[in-house]
């Protein structure tokens, strides 16, 4: 499977091992290691070390080793599509749906049910279990989605996202008031140092990553917000917001064990996605509304509020 990444100004000079250790939760440095060893991994079509240091506009292709289990099985599972045409779908994904196969859940996935319902009309680059997927959201987060169902729409997509250009606008209910009604968080975000699983914010030699964050609603203890999004680094929203002491209600990685209103999951909703469609070239723009458990405790945090 032939993974691409590409190098932006801001991450020059990084060692390549750790660069893309940080850029995919995938890989370990030591197997990042490996796969360079074994010339697997090359930049601008040629080999390197893992010495070597990463240059603005680098390509980065990685040929990974096909895992064991790569017969990912369609499935007739029920998608909320908001929009499809010939180059690309947009659904709205659930709470507790995982977007691609991987190791512990290769079945019931988002992709599992694409592959029902668009056949073979997936794009391919990013090889046999993420067909179609140009970014993701968590398992636990819902919202809007687009997925490519061809190569050509998934280049154009690709390269949007490298520079930033799509519109992604989330909503969330934090715990806490915050006390600006509008606000920045700049603070580059990296693999945290000893849990593979979780990112942190700030730490030196981290991913610029830029989120900005408006106040729609408060409850006293807790703030409904809309975060729109420079960057999409893995967790950005949840890291950043829990980086200024404000975590999302229900996310028990970044924010405490227990949570009130018995949620499973953080409160985080993908709402507006705007790009550039890659047939007509104009701007089209899709939203998904919020999820009933969203509506629900909505109603609950306001009711406490004014009682």
């Amino acid at each position: 499977m032939i993974k691409q990444y590409f190098v932006e100004p801001d991450e020059a000079g990084e060692r390549i091992d750790r660069w893309l250790s940080e850029q995919d939760e995938e890989f370990s440095r030591s197997r990042v290691q490996k796969l360079l060893k074994d010339g697997a991994i090359t930049v601008n079509g040629s080999a390197v070390k893992s010495s070597y240091k990463v240059e603005d506009g680098d390509v980065i292709e990685a040929d990974v080793p096909e895992p064991v289990e790569t017969e990912i099985i369609p499935e007739d599972i029920p998608l909320d599509i908001l929009y499809e045409d010939e180059d690309v779908i947009l659904v709205n994904k659930p709470k507790g749906m995982v977007v691609h196969p991987a190791p512990g859940h290769y079945s019931g996935t988002l992709v599992n049910a694409l592959m029902y319902h668009c056949k073979d009309q997936l794009s391919g680059i990013n090889g046999e279990l993420r067909p179609g997927i140009v970014h993701r959201i968590d398992r636990d987060t819902t919202g809007v989605l687009v997925i490519c169902k061809n190569d050509q729409a998934h280049r154009s997509l690709a390269e949007q996202l490298k520079v930033h250009s799509i519109n992604r606008r989330y909503y969330a209910i934090v715990s806490g008031n915050l006390k600006e009604d509008d606000g920045t968080i700049d603070s580059p975000i990296s693999r945290h140092p000893t849990d593979r699983k979780k990112m942190c914010a700030g730490a030196k030699g981290g991913r610029n990553a830029v989120t900005h964050w408006h106040v729609l609603e408060r409850f006293g203890r807790y703030t409904m917000i809309e975060c729109k999004l420079e960057t999409g680094r893995t967790h950005q929203i949840r890291v950043h917001m829990a980086s200024i002491g404000h975590p999302i209600l229900g996310d028990t990685v970044y924010g405490p064990e227990k949570q009130p209103f018995h949620l499973e999951g953080q409160t985080l909703h993908a709402g507006i996605l705007g790009f550039i469609h890659p047939r007509t070239g104009e701007y089209v723009e899709y939203s998904a509304p919020l999820p009933e458990y969203f509506e629900d405790l909505l109603e609950k945090l306001r009711k406490t509020a004014t009682g």
